[in-house]
């Protein structure tokens, strides 16, 4: 393949996920395995957030080498094995999490502030600071704020190293409030809180990587850089827990006079992650209507996620975001399995038939999903009859894994049966 000089650099990949990891999404979702690990349960606790790591960063590195190889965004990826009815049924969905998720992303963002500044800045002041921020982002555009932006990772990860040792020098002090144990086995829930972050990120992981230059070195770094930073946070997380919460662990920082760092930590961590989920909703919504204008629509976005979280729409959010997200574990398996195997064949789609079978192989894989979680399933909360037929049953190994083997086994013979169909390069040609 031609390397395209003006697209993204091995170091530009890079930096952009550095940015999507460092994130209070990440830390809290740390904290939230400190219970799991007391009690002489730690090596399975971080033995499982690296095999969720692993695992959830493989799957990122093909989505973004899927995009970088045939130059299309998530969701334009995702029409090949789903067609266009169904590549757009899954970008609409895409599109109401991305919306989801730039509230939530600012409203941890503006909450961890707000702990910071003591109350004397309104909530929903400090979210509107943060929108402005993403807006002015996502319009410079990534190759605009190249050099920024490596200025900015740069500070972040010096700052995460202070946040780190402030915290443990402060918990080692006396100053942290003892964690309760978690009743049962972990192991399992720890992978599941730790292969969510990467796996959340598969829709509109071809969006940063469809024009790299080197696509397989750019998509190993990227998922790469990621996956160990991530991890990182997880870390960071769970030494925060100490202080029984976020919010604690920031005013103990703020008490310590490392205010300010920690205030730059979760202004910028917010703003490059944040950018990322409202940038994708124009690529998706382009994948939609191909005449909206990308960057114009992802402020949209950004302005409508800012004002719900400073509405605090979240509470009544959140449980609908869970269930968005359980639709992409297998469709991420779907997509890699068919994608690649139309790839291999110079093909740019299915046939209906294929279509619909891989529509059903996602079915399969998401009915699986919540049947796994059992009576903890957010569908199960929704349809509590068809909770009851299932018995309650839960997974031993989680919801995700046996999710997206069922979904890509189903998928496997429509890839393997399916013809050489023309490509546009070919057509073209």
């Amino acid at each position: 393949m031609k390397e395209d000089k003006k697209g993204m650099s091995v170091l530009g990949c890079g930096l952009v996920w550095f940015g999507a990891a460092v994130s209070i999404a990440e830390i809290e979702a740390g904290a939230a395995l400190a219970p799991a690990a007391v009690g002489g349960r730690g090596w399975s606790v971080l033995g499982a957030i690296l095999l969720g790591h692993l695992f959830g960063g493989a799957m990122l590195f093909l989505a973004m080498l899927l995009g970088a190889r045939t130059r299309r965004g998530g969701m334009d990826c995702a029409k090949t094995p789903f067609g266009r009815a169904g590549g757009g049924f899954f970008a609409a969905l895409n599109l109401l999490q991305l919306v989801g998720w730039t509230a939530v992303m600012v409203a941890q963002g503006a909450g961890a502030a707000g702990e910071l500044l003591g109350g004397r800045v309104p909530f929903g002041a400090v979210c509107a600071g943060i929108g402005v921020l993403v807006a002015v982002w996502i319009y410079v555009g990534l190759r605009g704020v190249g050099k920024i932006n490596s200025v900015a990772m740069a500070l972040l990860f010096a700052l995460t190293v202070a946040l780190f040792a402030s915290l443990l020098s402060t918990g080692s002090k006396g100053a942290g409030h003892p964690t309760e144990p978690m009743p049962g086995p972990v192991f399992w829930f720890a992978f599941e809180m730790s292969v969510a972050m990467p796996l959340s990120w598969l829709p509109l992981a071809a969006d940063y990587t469809k024009d790299a230059r080197r696509p397989v070195a750019a998509c190993a770094v990227a998922a790469l850089v990621y996956s160990l930073v991530s991890c990182w946070m997880y870390g960071i997380g769970m030494v925060a827990a100490a202080f029984g919460s976020i919010p604690d662990a920031f005013r103990h920082l703020g008490a310590a006079g490392l205010g300010a760092a920690a205030l730059l930590v979760i202004v910028f961590s917010t703003v490059t992650t944040t950018f990322l989920d409202a940038y994708s909703a124009g690529e998706s919504a382009k994948s939609l209507w191909s005449r909206v204008p990308a960057k114009p629509f992802g402020v949209a976005v950004c302005a409508l996620g800012t004002l719900l979280a400073a509405r605090g729409a979240m509470d009544r959010y959140l449980d609908f975001l869970y269930l968005i997200a359980s639709v992409f574990a297998p469709m991420a398996a779907v997509l890699l399995v068919g994608g690649f195997a139309a790839l291999r064949r110079g093909a740019d789609a299915v046939g209906r038939g294929a279509a619909a079978w891989n529509f059903a192989a996602w079915a399969a894989g998401f009915a699986v999903y919540h049947a796994c979680l059992g009576a903890d399933s957010p569908l199960a909360a929704a349809f509590p009859s068809a909770a009851g037929a299932l018995g309650g049953w839960s997974s031993p190994a989680g919801a995700t894994l046996p999710s997206m083997a069922v979904s890509a086994l189903l998928a496997l013979p429509a890839a393997l049966a399916a013809g050489r169909r023309p490509s546009r390069s070919s057509i073209s040609a």
